[in-house]
This record gives structure tokens, sequence and C-alpha cells, in this order.
């Protein structure tokens, strides 16, 4: 089973990438800020992760974290986003974008599904917050979308296994579901085998102590929530094998 899946990796660094293409991922989905849900990353990031690694890039597209209904300035920075991972030789993009009533936006999102050919187009986890699953996997399939990730409308992957299944059932072989959300090596061959899904999407990250020996304790570079201020979350290639090796 192990051979015929395509393992994505959630990265939020370039560093990632090597440590995902290493431990035998087939593509990454590169973005920034994960513990907003992920927002587009730097050109920087972009271009450098493009030229450490051969194996299939997914950009993300999202201006910002919260919801997914966007103001007109926010769209047209995402469509200036879209053509330039294109020209920065990534593979893919990774969008989404609802209406106020929890609906797919279709316009908007048929506008970056044009922008975004010959790459490939992911619809990410906005899908999660659709009132509708199965109208809004139709429209989908309308609007030309090669895959959506989905945790089943639920907080993972596992918690939202019946519904991952049934949105297989019905997409068939016209859009790729690909589960995604708090899966990994312990529960990741249960989804995989109830589903019958061929795509994986798992974020395999380790703590990393800072290097720095000074450190002042008094100060704080972010908001209200405070993550540690002198270790953070990395790719880890040992984790990403022990996910591969647990669907074999």
């Amino acid at each position: 089973m192990a051979d015929k899946m395509i393992y994505e990796i959630c990265i939020d660094s370039a560093e990632g990438a090597v440590a995902a293409q290493d431990a035998g991922a087939h593509r990454v989905e590169l973005c920034n800020s994960l513990v907003e849900g992920g927002t587009t990353p730097s050109a920087g990031m972009i271009q450098t992760t493009r030229n450490l690694v051969d194996i299939g890039l997914q950009v993300i597209i999202r201006p910002r974290g919260s919801d997914f209904c966007y103001s007109s300035a926010e769209f047209e920075v995402m469509k200036r986003d879209v053509a330039l991972a294109g020209e920065w030789s990534a593979d893919g993009v990774v969008i989404g974008v609802l209406n106020c009533d929890g609906s797919v936006d279709m316009d908007r999102t048929g506008e970056l599904v044009d922008l975004a050919r010959p790459m490939s187009v992911t619809f990410h986890r906005a899908f999660d917050m659709v009132r509708d699953p199965h109208t809004a996997l139709e429209d989908l399939v309308t609007l030309g979308i090669d895959r959506v990730l989905t945790s089943g409308l639920e907080n993972s992957a596992l918690e939202g296994l019946d519904l991952i299944c049934d949105l297989v059932r019905q997409a068939g072989d016209r859009i790729v579901v690909m589960p995604g959300g708090g899966i990994h090596e312990r529960n990741v061959l249960k989804i995989v085998s109830e589903s019958g899904v061929k795509e994986v999407h798992v974020s395999a990250r380790r703590e990393v102590e800072s290097r720095m020996s000074f450190r002042n304790s008094r100060a704080f570079m972010g908001g209200e929530f405070r993550p540690p201020e002198f270790s953070h979350k990395a790719t880890d290639a040992g984790g990403i094998r022990a996910f591969i090796d647990a669907v074999k």
C-alpha cells in the first residue's frame, strides 16, 4: 500500500522541504505561519525552496489567517501571489475562497484556477468550513480543482473519517480527496485503509532548541498567544519515515 501512496508534507521552511525530500515525501505544501493554519510564504522562501528540492512544490495562497471570505484588496493580493508562484516554478497552488454563507465562492475560485494553470490546484481546508460538503465537492469538480484537502469538517481526519469515506465515494475519479489534520503514524493506516485514499497530507514536526546563548526572558516578539521564544517546530524527517512505514 505504501508504494502506491502519495505523501504530501506541510512545511514552513526551506529546511523542512529538504527534510521531507530526504525522508521520501513526494511533495510539500509550503506555508508561512502554521500556527494560523498556514499563510502565503515569502518570495525568498518560495524561490529558495524551489532551488533546494526536486519534489513537488505546492504553495499556499492565503493572505491572512482566520476566515476565508476575503475583501477585494485581499483577493487582488491572492491573484498576484498565484501568478508569482508560477513564475517561481511552483508545481501547484493551494487555495480556498468562500462566500459568507459557507458556500464555495465559484467566481473568485474559478478566477484563481484560470490564473494558476498549468499548475495543479488544491482546495485547502477552507473546505472544512463549508455549510454543505457534498454540494461544495460538486462545485470543486465543476471548477476543475485537482484535489481537496479535508479533515472531514472535524478537528482531525480521524474524527471526520466517516465523511471522508463518503466524499471519496462521491468524488470517484473526478477529484482527489486528500485527508489531512491530526494524521500521524499511529492512525494513518486506519484512515487510509478505511477511506481508500491515495494521497495523504501530514505535518511531521519536532521541537528545535534555539541557538541563542543569551536569552532575554522579559521581552516577547509576538502577540498575546505566546509560543516558546527559544525553540521552534521544524519538519522531522524521522517522523515522516515513521509515517510512511506505518502504511506498509
